[in-house]
């Protein structure tokens, strides 16, 4: 059974047209034109902005015309992960998707449904004949995932409307009135390669299986890093066994907890029993600590594999990086922060400041780490900064900081919010619960430009997000799609 013929049909529809257009981040020129292209042929007005940011606007149904205006927004990008044994290429393969009982999923890669299937809902709304609503505009941005770029770029006074909703949530049940402000970290540095030792054997390391998952959303689950863990690993076989750095290499996304890393080492050939004893005993160990939040995890360690004609010590003419380099750079990825530096004192339950030890690199002279920052309190993603720079700093590597934003505050006399928790009681029996959220939704960056806008977030349930293990639950987006129409049809009037 295809999606597109899951029920309701008009959103999965587009949600299934939305998988098939390669679309990941800093690469949705193809989702831009399709958005563009798809508005116009619904006889709608369409217009996209200097950056890429698509607005299509309907008007009123009639009766309607006195509501307040509302925008639905979603972003067109989607974060492209996939397990290594899986081949597809995001810049031109659409994503394959399957059904597993209640659950949509991707073979083997990210799915997309953050944010597609919001995108799908509004479109939805778009294309209706039978849905009572006020003046409606559907706001499409860019680069959501990896810069907020085309919510940051967005313009005063092109947007009509005095509401938004948000459709870039991910639990059904649940409206969001608060999210945590991010701050890109990175640190580099360069170093001279050695020429490689002799009597030393070229081992690869592996770290994999797992879960990773959504740097905001899921590092409250605290699972493994496999950055920090193959530095962990790494650690000890450099001071125990005298094995030698040619290069790791991490993680692919800010945004994406990391599920594996690689490395390439030189093993003395009088130490390679106890390099393998080192590895084992660290490797059992690491598994037993992870074995409730990562029970498919994997620790590799081989001689390396050469492919034919290859020199074998792998590496840039089979250099390796010396040893006073190669500990400052291990000791700086073990001390630097990761996962959750600060729960909510105000919000039970709530992570308020994080960093994601995203990517690390180090290959042919030059050391890389990227990292993703979050908070819900601007202050604490300020303390966090200097603690990332005095580590590495420490250890005489250079730092930077780029794509700073600020959070969305709660605003508790919100109107949309008290109509949409009565909408929901009406319809279920039940109020919704009303959440902040510590991940980087764009409200906050679009409310520098729409001060005056009444916001609210809220979608269907994903679970796993930025990881290929991401899901979409059917049931809760025909209900998510059930509540929006109450939601729209009880628009406050102006």
């Amino acid at each position: 059974m295809s999606i597109q013929n899951l029920d309701p049909q008009i959103v999965w529809k587009n949600f299934y047209d939305l998988t098939q257009i390669p679309r990941p981040s800093k690469h949705e020129e193809l989702a831009v034109e399709y958005m563009y292209n798809w508005g116009k042929e619904h006889g709608l007005e369409t217009i996209k902005d200097e950056v890429g940011n698509i607005i299509i606007r309907k008007p009123a149904t009639p009766g309607c015309e006195n509501m307040k205006g509302v925008i639905l927004q979603g972003h067109v990008d989607m974060v492209p992960q996939k397990n290594a044994d899986t081949v597809h290429d995001f810049l031109k393969d659409p994503i394959q998707t399957w059904i597993d009982g209640e659950w949509v999923k991707a073979k083997g890669t990210t799915l997309g449904a953050d944010n597609g299937l919001g995108l799908a809902m509004a479109m939805a709304v778009l294309e209706s004949t039978d849905i009572k609503h006020g003046p409606i505009e559907l706001l499409c941005t860019i680069d959501e995932e990896t810069g907020m770029t085309g919510a940051m770029a967005l313009k005063p006074g092109v947007l009509q409307g005095d509401i938004l909703i948000n459709l870039d949530s991910e639990t059904e049940g649940e409206l969001y009135v608060g999210c945590a402000g991010g701050l890109d970290a990175s640190a580099t540095a360069t170093y001279v390669p050695a020429e490689a030792p002799e009597a030393h054997e070229c081992w690869s390391l592996t770290v994999k299986g797992f879960k990773g998952g959504h740097s905001g959303m899921d590092i409250i689950l605290c699972r493994g890093n496999a950055n920090k863990l193959a530095a962990r690993i790494l650690y000890a076989l450099m001071t125990q066994a005298d094995v030698k750095l040619l290069d790791l290499e991490g993680g692919t996304l800010r945004n994406a907890i990391p599920r594996e890393a690689f490395a390439t080492v030189y093993v003395p050939e009088a130490k390679v029993a106890e390099a393998q004893k080192v590895f084992a005993e660290l490797a059992a160990a690491i598994k037993a600590e992870y074995a409730g939040t990562d029970p498919d995890s994997e620790f590799i360690f081989k001689p390396y594999e050469c492919a034919e004609g290859e020199c074998c010590c792998h590496g840039d003419e089979c250099k390796y990086v010396p040893e006073a380099d190669a500990l400052r750079f291990i000791r700086a990825i073990l001390a630097c922060p990761d996962g959750v530096e600060r729960m909510s004192s105000e919000m039970p339950g709530l992570v308020e400041t994080s960093n994601n030890l995203a990517m690390v690199k180090i290959e042919a002279g030059e050391f890389s780490v990227k990292t993703l920052m979050r908070s819900s309190v601007d202050t604490a993603k300020e303390a966090l900064a200097q603690k990332f720079e005095a580590i590495f700093s420490l250890a005489g590597i250079e730092t930077a900081f780029a794509g700073g934003y600020s959070g969305w505050a709660p605003n508790p006399d919100s109107a949309i919010l008290a109509t949409m928790k009565k909408v929901y009681n009406d319809l279920y029996g039940k109020e919704p619960a009303v959440m902040a959220i510590h991940a980087g939704l764009e409200c906050g960056i679009l409310s520098g430009a729409y001060p005056h806008w009444d916001m609210v977030s809220c979608g269907p349930t994903l679970m796993s997000p930025h990881s290929p293990d991401e899901r979409a639950n059917i049931p809760s987006v025909a209900k998510c799609w059930e509540f929006l129409q109450a939601v729209l049809a009880n628009i406050p009037v102006k």
